[in-house]
């Protein structure tokens, strides 16, 4: 992106978020004593109500999830400090990258909830979402209260129930690149003690690039979906929530092209055969909350379905040389009961029990059609795992407490693998290999932290956590060692500040913090093969993370994230002749930016509101593999969003990357070097009834 560019997003944004202010008068504070910057109200099913922890947290309320567009997890990118999410290939991988921790393929290193059900996988992350109220993101390994995978952080999305809301909403959307979106929800409160709600939707686009050889866009997606839930409150004491949600998307799916990488260009998409996705997703909450005299008790019962498909061209040229075929089906069954403080003591505690057992049977097969035969081979992993884990926090003195935890965490998995070739002129088969093997781990993570009040809105803090993401098999392999992979861990250390003014009108975040990283779990491509994880030796990550937000006036409402990383391989050599130490860790940005800004005019006439919002973003520079080769260097994004609300009626226009920057979304290594373009320039109308 050119510098010019790069000044025209940032005065546009600008422009667009001051504007209005401009054009009024400038009114005295005392029209609008103690205005709170956001309204956002969560259920923290694992944090006491006297909060005595202290955490580097991230919250989003729904002004801003609506202002910013933020219809799937995808759209979170950068909206947090040192929070990215590379946008690439198909919804079945959505790497996120928190302060430098992600997971590229297999098992993820970012917990994420939806009012408190848990996502096993990555593949089930990228859904389309409805009605959410709050976003929550916990920056940092949270091992000792969220257990494996949590390495990076924690997610918690937070959506409507008939008793904070009742009413139903429809939205028809229509954009460029033939983008349809049509929602419908509703909740009902049907008496004191019971309520319901059942929402759908269906989102349709003929895809952003076109594959040159066949002559259609490489990228059309499908994606459709629904929710049940029921809620009952039998007495003031019990809260029970039945919910059931099922989703389905069928897309085409990498769109990579050839990549020059001495001239920075990108090839025409134009490989041979067509690739695609294929994912059904169904999950199944049941919660049971009981509120005792001076402590909770809360059980989450979950049962999630992914069955996925996966077809890929794996040479990614107009050559018949490899084609890859996936299918998994997996069944994932988990249950946790967390029993915790409910009072105003100096004393607050939290413990639980955690058990999941898994299923999941792959088919893959690989076309060798140069060779004349295709190799199917199956895989079935069955995995358990249980955890027990306690938290505590003690007020040792006026505004000053500390907190210590403790998770032991043991999981068990085994493999059954066979492969065979048939020969595809005459469809002779052979037998080539199988084996049956197995592997457990054990864990213990701990946590210790401090923090002090100067009063109810201002403290500052220091952490020391310890995260963990479990070993497993490889879905891909060529070699006997590359079966399976190593458990990593690492240690995060921080420090911080939180502060508020006392009319609530201004607060900001400073948070400092250092990762020493161990066995560090790295994905790299080998070509009709597939990605294939090894550890490398030993990596740090360390960095700085600045939040703002401010009300100035009571209808304008501005916010700023700045998060700065820095990673890097402090051993890792990778054979005897590459040693990749020093080098940064790919997919890293070393600068995330958002500033963003929110502003309501009431007219009073022809309309009740005009709500007017926008958002600047930046990312960059990182480095896209571990021989740091080829890097994408910062670039900026502008979006923005006008909503005109009479009665129950709102109009949104909207656009995302207004100034058509030029960037690359993905870059890897095969047989040669590929690359995705990032979006282009999208923008569309919403109609939204709320009755």
């Amino acid at each position: 992106m050119t510098n010019k560019n790069l000044t025209a997003s940032f005065l546009m944004g600008m422009l667009l978020t001051f504007m209005p202010t401009l054009s009024q008068a400038v009114e005295t504070d005392s029209i609008y004593p103690h205005q709170e910057l956001d309204e956002v109200v969560v259920t923290r099913y694992k944090i006491n109500r006297h909060n005595l922890t202290p955490a580097s947290v991230s919250t989003i309320g729904r002004a801003q999830i609506q202002a910013q567009g933020v219809t799937d997890i995808a759209d979170m990118s950068v909206m947090m400090p040192n929070f990215f999410i590379p946008e690439y290939g198909s919804r079945q991988t959505t790497p996120i990258a928190i302060r430098g921790v992600m997971s590229k393929v297999k098992g993820t290193a970012v917990g994420f909830y939806v009012d408190g059900v848990p996502h096993f996988e990555v593949s089930a992350f990228n859904t389309d979402m409805l009605d959410v109220t709050a976003i929550e993101v916990y920056r940092g390994p949270q091992g000792t209260l969220y257990g494996r995978n949590t390495i990076g952080g924690v997610i918690n999305v937070y959506t409507h129930t008939p008793f904070d809301y009742q009413g139903t909403k429809v939205k028809v959307g229509y954009g460029n690149y033939n983008h349809v979106v049509t929602q419908f929800s509703n909740y009902t409160r049907l008496s004191s003690s019971f309520g319901v709600n059942v929402g759908g939707y269906y989102e349709h686009n003929n895809g952003y690039f076109k594959n040159t050889f066949l002559g259609k866009k490489a990228d059309k997606l499908d994606a459709a979906g629904g929710k049940l839930g029921f809620y009952y409150n039998p007495t003031d004491r019990w809260k029970l929530r039945l919910n059931t949600e099922l989703n389905y998307t069928n897309q085409g799916g990498y769109p990579y092209a050839p990549y020059d990488t001495k001239k920075q260009e990108l090839a025409d998409i134009a490989y041979n055969r067509a690739c695609g996705y294929i994912r059904t997703i169904s999950t199944t909450g049941l919660m049971a909350h009981y509120t005792g005299n001076g402590f909770s008790l809360n059980s989450q019962t979950t049962f999630q379905h992914i069955h996925d498909n996966q077809s890929i061209d794996q040479d990614f040229t107009s050559k018949d040389n490899y084609f890859v075929t996936n299918g998994v089906t997996q069944n994932t069954w988990n249950e946790e009961i967390v029993l915790k403080s409910e009072n105003d003591s100096r004393f607050q505690w939290v413990a639980g029990a955690n058990g999941f057992v898994q299923t999941a049977n792959q088919d893959q097969a690989t076309s060798f059609f140069m060779r004349d035969n295709i190799q199917p081979a199956h895989y079935k992993t069955p995995t358990q795992g249980a955890a027990v884990f306690a938290q505590a926090s003690y007020n040792l003195w006026r505004g000053l407490s500390a907190t210590a935890g403790l998770r032991f965490d043991y999981e068990h998995s085994k493999m059954k693998y066979s492969r065979e070739m048939i020969t595809i002129s005459n469809g002779a088969q052979k037998h080539l290999k199988d084996f049956k093997s197995s592997l457990h781990f054990t864990q213990l993570i701990p946590k210790f932290g401090l923090q002090y009040l100067f009063d109810s809105h201002n403290q500052v803090f220091a952490n020391v956590t310890r995260g963990y993401k479990a070993g497993a098999f490889n879905q891909s392999f060529q070699t006997d060692d590359e079966r399976s992979y190593d458990p990593e861990y690492n240690w995060n250390y921080e420090i911080g500040t939180k502060l508020t003014t006392r009319d609530g009108r201004f607060g900001g975040e400073l948070t400092l913090f250092y990762i020493d990283w161990r066995h560090q779990q790295i994905s790299h491509t080998v070509p009709a093969v597939g990605n294939v994880i090894d550890n490398a030796g030993h990596s740090d990550s360390k960095g700085v993370e600045l939040t703002f937000r401010a009300r100035p006036l009571r209808d304008l409402l501005l916010t700023a994230n700045y998060g700065y990383t820095y990673a890097r391989f402090l051993d890792y050599k990778k054979n005897k002749t590459t040693d990749y130490s020093g080098n940064m860790l790919p997919l890293v940005p070393r600068h995330t930016m958002d500033v963003a800004g929110q502003y309501t005019i009431h007219p009073r006439r022809a309309l009740d509101a005009i709500r007017l919002s926008t958002d600047v973003q930046g990312v960059g520079k990182l480095y896209w593999h571990e021989n740091n080769g080829q890097a994408q260097k910062f670039y900026v994004l502008l979006n923005a969003k006008a909503a005109f609300q009479k009665g129950i009626v709102t109009l949104e226009l909207w656009g995302k990357n207004l100034t058509s920057t030029d960037y690359l979304s993905y870059y890897f290594i095969s047989t040669s070097s590929y690359a995705q373009k990032g979006k282009p320039l999208t923008f569309g109308a919403n109609v939204i009834v709320d009755f």
